[in-house]
C-alpha cells in the first residue's frame, strides 16, 4: 500500500464522505488514506469460489458473506478484505461493519507481510472474530488463525487432496474447491 502523500490526517467523517464519492477505494489507518490496488485473475478466481460457495452455504442461517467492496472498521481504522461473514440479527450500516465472524485474504506479493502482520492484528482485536484465513494465490495453501481459549491457534493446509474446516461458519472443504 502506498499513501497518498498530498494527503495529511483526515477524521473518520471526513474518510466515509471521500469514500462514498472516490472512484477508487481506499483503506484509512491511522488517519491515512491508502488506496487499494487491482487484483490478478488468479486473486480474483479464488475470491469469486470462495464467495459462492460461503453464499450457497450460509443461506437461512442468519449469516452474510461479503466481498471485497465492503469495508470493516476496526476502531478508527477501515480496512477492505477480500471476503467476509458477519452473522448478526440488524444490518449495521450500510457502508462498512464492525463484528466480522470470519475474514479472508487473498495473499498478493504487494500485501501479503501486511495480511500477514499489521492487518492480522487489527482484526483479532476484534471480539467477533473468530477466524482469519489467508489463502496463497500460486499454490494451494491455507492458513487459519482460529480464535482459542487462551489466544489464537494457527494451521496450514496445503495439498489438493486436503481438507480445512471454518468451524465459525461450520464448513468443511477441500482445497480443490477454492482453487477450481
Amino acid at each position: 500500500m502506498i499513501a497518498l502523500e498530498s494527503l495529511s490526517r483526515i477524521s473518520v467523517d471526513d474518510y466515509l464522505a471521500f469514500e462514498q464519492t472516490s472512484k477508487i477505494r481506499h483503506e484509512l489507518v491511522d488517519g491515512y488514506l491508502y488506496a487499494m490496488t487491482g487484483a490478478s485473475d488468479r486473486h480474483e478466481e479464488i475470491a469469486a469460489n470462495l464467495l459462492a460457495i460461503l453464499h450457497g452455504h450460509l443461506k437461512g442461517s442468519g449469516c452474510r458473506v461479503y466481498g471485497s467492496n465492503l469495508k470493516i472498521r476496526v476502531g478508527d481504522d477501515f480496512l477492505y478484505p477480500d471476503l467476509f461473514v458477519r452473522c448478526a440479527a440488524d444490518r449495521g450500516d450500510p457502508f462498512f461493519k464492525t463484528d466480522p465472524t470470519l475474514v479472508i485474504e487473498v495473499l498478493s506479493p504487494s500485501t501479503q507481510s501486511y495480511d500477514r502482520g499489521d492487518k492480522r492484528l487489527a482484526y483479532q482485536s476484534l471480539v467477533t472474530l473468530q477466524e482469519y484465513v489467508l489463502i496463497a494465490q500460486d499454490s494451494p495453501s491455507v492458513e487459519i488463525h482460529r480464535r482459542a481459549t487462551d489466544g489464537w491457534e494457527h494451521e496450514t493446509y496445503q495439498g489438493p487432496g486436503e481438507s480445512l474446516s471454518f468451524q465459525s461458519v461450520a464448513l468443511d472443504i477441500d482445497l480443490s474447491e477454492i482453487y477450481t
